[in-house]
């Protein structure tokens, strides 16, 4: 089945999602720094900053991968769990959480059924996580419901540019780079094709932000990143201020 067709209804799509995640896992690392030209740390580093988290705020990372945001979470002193909807990246965050004597907790999960209690998190982040859910307006609902009044949501993920010319270089390039990546590292070019193929189903920023506030955010804003092939997300459910 054409790669276009596998994610074109909410069902293939987590299907093909759930497949392809653990599949990549155990390079998932390597293909974030090669896909950003090495930045991603510093991208997540800032959306760390923007959440500001502090010693005994209540956070959730999102779509958590190996751990990398959840990890700087709690240096920051935040109490932290990170769901993934792949047990492989489970399995290797909590590798990684081995060699701390503190570390983030981490669970198997479903964003768009988080194992998680009505308004118990301060903080909510995502890292490359909205983009690739079956529903979105149902992934952002739940994490609507977990976060208390006034808690602030933080996403990072790719952008998909309005410009129509811009858009059309993007894509080619992120394709031609991800059949190569794919055929490199799994003999397989489709598997780093799905991320072009994400982004042309994905509303890009600006969708984004406004499928936020119809579900209930407020002071919802998006920073370009790259120039705006990225993007960062902030978003806080109405209610009191955080403090």
């Amino acid at each position: 089945m054409p790669l276009a067709d596998a994610i074109a209804t909410p069902e293939g799509k987590r299907s093909y999602v759930r497949r392809l995640f653990a599949t990549i896992a155990d390079r998932y690392d390597l293909i974030t720094v090669i896909l950003s030209y090495g930045r991603d740390r510093h991208w997540k580093r800032r959306l760390v900053r923007m959440a500001a988290p502090r010693a005994g705020m209540r956070a959730v990372d999102l779509a958590t991968g190996t751990g990398d945001i959840a990890f700087a979470l709690h240096e920051k002193g935040a109490a932290v769990v990170g769901i993934d909807v792949t047990l492989r990246m489970i399995e290797l965050a909590m590798q990684k959480a081995r060699a701390l004597e503190h570390a983030p907790s981490y669970m198997v999960g479903d964003m768009q059924a988080l194992p998680l209690a009505d308004g118990s998190c301060d903080l909510a982040t995502a890292g490359y996580g909205l983009r690739n859910v079956p529903d979105l307006r149902s992934a952002i609902a739940e994490i609507h419901r977990v976060l208390k009044p006034g808690g602030v949501m933080l996403s990072l993920d790719f952008n998909r540019p309005s410009n129509s010319f811009v858009r059309a270089v993007y894509l080619a390039y992120l394709n031609a780079t991800g059949a190569v990546l794919g055929w490199l590292l799994h003999r397989d070019p489709d598997t780093y094709r799905y991320i072009p193929a994400s982004i042309r189903n994905y509303p890009g920023a600006a969708g984004v932000a406004r499928m936020f506030e119809t579900q209930g955010f407020d002071r919802v804003e998006w920073r370009p990143v790259l120039g705006g092939l990225m993007a960062i997300h902030v978003a806080r459910k109405k209610g009191p201020d955080k403090g």
